[in-house]
């Protein structure tokens, strides 16, 4: 694959050392996400390390945010809302691979149409729904999103759909009052706001 060695040498430069079967999956999804993003606009990003870094690296900074918090994987129920080409709930199927009850919620069809190809042809395990979060009827114990907009905006919907907490991936500044996790990495530096649902 012509991608593995950008991707190897971005995740172990920045602390994430995957086996090969998780670069090889990281590559063909690379790939394909430049292939379709020629016919359907997925994502403005072209280049293969921006990708890399802006993408996949940046979803996967999550797995950091968990351990701060002290959430394990097993056993709960994770939503990727507004999951568009995938981020961050691809990377994170890839990374947690069978550990992981994720469920991506996207109500473009076209981008619906790619996670449900990238699932299939990375042998992933994930669900797709189809249709505005404002719009479900579901619960799962953590409710993630990136870049979805202003985030006194979105939380109460967030946290209708979240029985334990929302991570909301957002920029370089932190708002007051809110618990967060900060990202420091060579080639990442921002935060993830963390909300935890209290009874």
């Amino acid at each position: 694959m012509p991608f593995e060695k950008v991707l190897k040498e971005v995740f172990e430069r920045n602390g994430f050392y995957l086996p090969d079967e998780k670069i090889e999956k990281f590559s063909v999804y690379l790939e394909q996400l430049r292939k379709w993003n020629k016919v359907h606009n997925l994502t403005a990003i072209e280049d293969p390390k921006e990708i890399a870094i802006r993408h996949f690296l940046d979803s996967l900074t999550l797995t950091l945010c968990f351990k701060e918090k002290g959430i394990t994987v097993e056993g709960k129920t994770f939503c990727d809302v507004g999951s568009g080409a995938g981020f961050p709930g691809v990377p994170l199927s890839i990374y947690y691979g069978q550990e992981m009850d994720l469920t991506l919620i996207e109500s473009v069809s076209k981008k619906c149409a790619f996670l449900e190809f990238i699932k299939a042809h990375l042998d992933l395990n994930y669900k797709v729904l189809c249709k505005r979060a404002e719009h479900l009827d579901l619960q799962f114990d953590y409710a993630l999103c990136r870049a979805l907009g202003k985030l006194e905006d979105i939380k109460p919907m967030l946290l209708r759909i979240a029985k334990r907490g929302v991570f909301i991936m957002k920029g370089k500044e932190v708002p007051e009052g809110y618990e967060y996790c900060k990202v420091e990495l060579k080639d990442l530096k921002g935060y993830t706001i963390f909300i935890p649902k209290t009874k």
